[in-house]
């Protein structure tokens, strides 16, 4: 395929009727990660997005861009809402896999001595890995309501502050979400895992504020070098995994109905305002906020471990927390035109600019605060929506450093106690369920997330706010 590079940070594919493409692509990348991305089918994927029906804009690649399931990892595509397609690989199968940070009360002075008493209580009260069964023992109809009301029905069971959705994505709730979509098998996957992280890349973090990079902004979000700050990953569980795997199966038939080919079957699709497009974006909704609900329960939990470690003055107060596996109806400035789109935002974070109506309003005046981890190993960066994504990328930007490595790669030839040893002299400690939790994680796996920043933020999609380092580590 022909690659145009525009400038430092972006790489044009034009559109190619052959391939049926419908318009550009657009790669957000240095030279460096360019090489690194064309190593994997990810641009192929860029290409295949940029054939759907309704597709809106150009296909859009982040510098964290690898190999998905249809959709690149990493990849931003808006469709019409009227006469576009939704696509449940432009999701992902963990729907609302996203990040919640979390500011703190405490330093690094008081949190370093105390680093393994930290993470034995952790481990010992927020459950990990690939089953996980959840502490909260909640009832098929309280399930129910979880789907529909997502994160406020859990703060109103008592496990949050009514802060905690002030300082959410939608305050913690997408509209239109109807269960009856939602297959009981999925209901049952996702009943007892609620307040569980999950596995594989999921994970929850301690960190410290390593450098404040514009201090305006900081100081909105309550951040000084030193100040303690936890990392949340994690998403839907097995009820969003199910949701999708569901509709994927109904797709190809759906497609048939509706006169749909696409060049790969991953990339599976129906009209948007068709009844199987609306029943997934209904079902979606709801995996969206039992994953929303799933974050506050582990702040809860989180809460209770730091008032038994360092006591009942301790204050952990949301920053933020934004998806980033989701499709969204938004309105956005196409070719100078307001349009009613649709975007799938897939290994993508949402990045709004400042006096976004979305924004709470204590970021008004700097933007959005975006959150992009790195690896266990190396550093996690807090950003501000910036006027470049709303102008180019319907508001978003990367979501993380990027996987560099297969999980077969990462874990050939390594020890899992080594790895954690290593992190050790590093000044991090790491505790997972399994060793491969540690193995498919290691820092190499990944690419060098302050290359990916470097890149969002001279494109002038976001601004750095802060870097943080890990200190203490739980996973899968």
């Amino acid at each position: 395929m022909e690659l145009q590079r525009i400038d430092e940070w972006r790489v044009r594919i034009p559109r190619d009727p052959v391939r049926g493409m419908r318009t550009d692509v657009i790669v957000y990348a240095s030279a460096v990660l360019l090489d690194q991305i064309r190593k994997d089918l990810s641009l192929e994927q860029a290409v295949n997005v940029a054939t759907l029906p309704g597709i809106v804009g150009p296909s859009l690649a982040m510098p964290d861009i690898h190999q998905g399931y249809g959709f690149p990892i990493g990849g931003v595509a808006a469709t019409d809402f009227q006469y576009g397609v939704v696509s449940p690989g432009g999701v992902g199968f963990d729907i609302n896999c996203g990040v919640r940070l979390m500011n703190t009360s405490l330093t690094e002075a008081d949190v370093r001595p105390r680093m393994k008493e930290i993470v034995d209580q952790l481990f010992r009260d927020i459950p990990c890995g690939t089953g996980g069964k959840g502490p909260f023992d909640i009832t098929h109809q309280e399930l129910e309501q979880i789907l529909i009301h997502g994160a406020p029905f859990a703060i109103g069971k008592g496990y949050g502050e009514e802060r905690d959705c002030e300082f959410t994505e939608a305050n913690g709730c997408l509209p239109e979400a109807d269960p009856q979509f939602v297959s009981a098998r999925a209901k049952e996957r996702g009943r007892p895992q609620l307040g569980t992280v999950g596995s594989g890349n999921h994970f929850l973090e301690i960190q410290h504020v390593e450098s404040i990079h514009d201090a305006e902004a900081a100081r909105a979000m309550g951040l000084e070098v030193g100040r303690i700050v936890v990392l949340l990953h994690c998403g839907s569980r097995g009820l969003g995994h199910q949701v999708c795997t569901d509709f994927l199966a109904e797709m190809g038939p759906a497609m048939k109905r509706h006169g749909i080919t696409v060049p790969d079957r991953q990339l599976a699709c129906v009209p948007i305002q068709s009844k199987e497009g609306q029943a997934y974006l209904a079902a979606m909704r709801c995996a969206a906020n039992f994953a929303w609900a799933n974050r506050q329960a582990i702040l809860h939990l989180l809460r209770g471990s730091f008032t038994r470690l360092f006591g009942r003055d301790t204050r952990i107060r949301v920053l933020y927390d934004v998806c980033h596996n989701i499709a969204k109806r938004e309105k956005h400035i196409v070719d100078g035109v307001k349009r009613d789109v649709l975007v799938h935002r897939k290994g993508a974070t949402r990045a709004f600019s400042p006096g976004h109506r979305e924004i709470p309003s204590d970021y008004s005046r700097i933007g959005q605060p975006v959150l992009v981890p790195g690896s266990m190993g190396t550093a996690s960066w807090i950003l501000a929506g910036a006027e470049g994504a709303m102008r180019e990328t319907f508001g978003s930007v990367c979501h993380g450093a990027g996987r560099l490595m297969s999980r077969t790669a990462a874990k050939r030839g390594r020890i899992a106690r080594e790895v954690q040893d290593d992190l050790a002299r590093q000044g991090i400690i790491v505790r997972s369920e399994t060793r491969d939790g540690i193995l498919e994680e290691v820092p190499e796996a990944y690419k060098d997330v302050d290359e990916v920043i470097r890149v969002v933020t001279g494109a002038g999609l976001a601004k750095p706010v802060a870097r943080l380092r890990p200190m203490v580590v739980i996973k899968g």
